[in-house]
């Protein structure tokens, strides 16, 4: 599912408007991104949790020169999968 279907979704469901599905979407996203880049962990409960997880700097390897390089630190996001999720698309291989 792409933004677009969820939006259509979300219209389908609600009955409202494509534009007000559009903005209702980008208005979740926006929250969870800010979230985000203020270090907050964003929890969906029984679906996932998103929270950033911090990296050290460490030396690397150019793959092309072989040469050692320092790798800056760095904050990346990470998706936690809930219970109810991972239970759900078990069940569905099941069928």
């Amino acid at each position: 599912m792409n933004k677009l279907e969820l939006i259509n979704a979300l219209k389908n469901e609600a009955g409202i408007s494509k534009a007000d599905s559009a903005k209702v979407v980008q208005i979740f996203f926006d929250s969870m991104s800010d979230a985000l880049s203020e270090d907050e962990r964003v929890e969906i409960r029984g679906l996932c949790s998103f929270y950033v997880k911090q990296y050290k700097s460490y030396m690397g390897r150019n793959p092309k020169t072989g040469d050692a390089v320092e790798i800056s630190p760095k904050k990346l996001p990470f998706f936690k999968c809930g219970k109810e999720l991972k239970e759900r698309v078990d069940e569905s291989d099941d069928e």
